[in-house]
């Protein structure tokens, strides 16, 4: 049976380059395993959004994680 990992992720949209951030924060999070699932996004006074990401846990009986 497959685990998971999960991690949440918020991203304030109270500057200029917040989109950017975002972009760069979950593609750094996607060279490391995680993948995002869902996002929300706040319509009320567009306060930001928050990211779902999940990995499978890293198997910590092989060199690496490396089967």
């Amino acid at each position: 049976m497959k685990t998971y990992e999960y991690e949440i992720l918020s991203f304030p949209m109270d500057q200029k380059n917040s989109l950017i951030e975002m972009q760069a924060a979950l593609n750094a999070k996607g060279q490391i395993g995680w993948e995002v699932v869902s996002i929300s996004s706040s319509e009320f006074a567009n306060i930001g959004h928050t990211a779902f990401l999940k990995r499978e846990p890293a198997d910590h009986g092989h060199i690496g994680g490396v089967r």
